[in-house]
């Protein structure tokens, strides 16, 4: 991994797409903190196209997609994508999305409190629609990510997919992930094939590996530390701050390497 710091000009002129997670990428010891919004809107207003890729529930989705300066957000660790069209947001699903699995999701929640003790469903559940998230390291008390990977294991004994994020175990029934429906999104919402040199992620767990094995203008926020141990996929950029702290700083020096008027084939938001 290179420091940020040493993210090329001629690279930084190519891209037009931001994606970032996120809890602990933009946001620090729970909060959406003020330089990384502003950082958000920065972006924006250069006319990049700004894009969440979060595990967070489809309600908090909703509400990112109306009131927060993106053009899309990738949600349920890539069950959906919400984007603006016209103004007005729309929906597109994975394919491999099950919906009827509340039974089974009930059995591995039963499975996961019993065998990990301490856990708890994520205080969002109510807002899911696709996923059952596992809190053990959002609210009191910490486990901790011996205890995140054993959660894991429960989950996977169901024949579910689960992924580990920062505060959260995310199980679900169907094929995809974060990678798989940004790339959906770029066919289907951007019809854009050839995206590599055009995207730039962020993230800060191993939920976001398959976006730091695809992506090579890939960069973790520095608390991804822990975690390397765990990744075959590392990305290929760290910043030097943690957290939003780290993604705020990335973002202003990338806005020193691009002209004053970029991305002339991408319109900005109407803000």
């Amino acid at each position: 991994m290179k420091p940020f710091k040493d993210f090329s000009k001629d690279t930084a002129q190519k891209l037009r797409y931001i994606l970032f997670d996120i809890d602990d990428t933009i946001t620090a010891n729970g909060k959406l903190i003020p330089q990384a919004f502003q950082a958000i809107w920065d972006l924006s207003r250069c006319g990049f196209q700004v894009i969440p890729v979060t595990g967070r529930p489809a309600g908090w989705c909703d509400l990112i997609i109306r009131q927060w300066p993106v053009n899309a957000v990738i949600g349920e660790n890539g069950a959906f994508c919400f984007y603006q069209l016209n103004g007005r947001p729309e929906k597109l699903t994975h394919p491999s999305v099950c919906e009827n699995v509340k039974e089974k999701l009930e059995k591995i929640r039963e499975a996961c409190l019993k065998e990990e003790p301490g856990c708890r469903v994520a205080k969002d559940q109510f807002a899911r629609l696709y996923d059952l998230a596992i809190d053990f390291n959002e609210d009191e008390p910490r486990l901790g990510f011996e205890a995140a990977y054993r959660i894991q294991s429960v989950c996977e004994s169901f024949g579910a997919e689960a992924k580990v994020s920062s505060i959260h175990v995310n199980t679900w029934f169907g094929k995809y992930d974060k990678l798989s429906m940004a790339k959906l999104m770029f066919e289907k919402v951007y019809q854009e094939s050839c995206i590599k040199e055009k995207s730039l992620f962020f993230g800060d767990s191993p939920n976001d590996e398959p976006m730091f094995a695809f992506f090579s203008n890939g960069c973790a926020v520095a608390n991804i530390v822990p975690f390397l141990d765990k990744l075959e996929n590392k990305p290929s950029y760290i910043s030097e701050k943690e957290s939003g702290y780290g993604f705020a700083e990335s973002i202003e020096f990338l806005l020193t390497l691009i002209e004053p008027i970029i991305n002339e084939d991408i319109t900005p938001i109407d803000l």
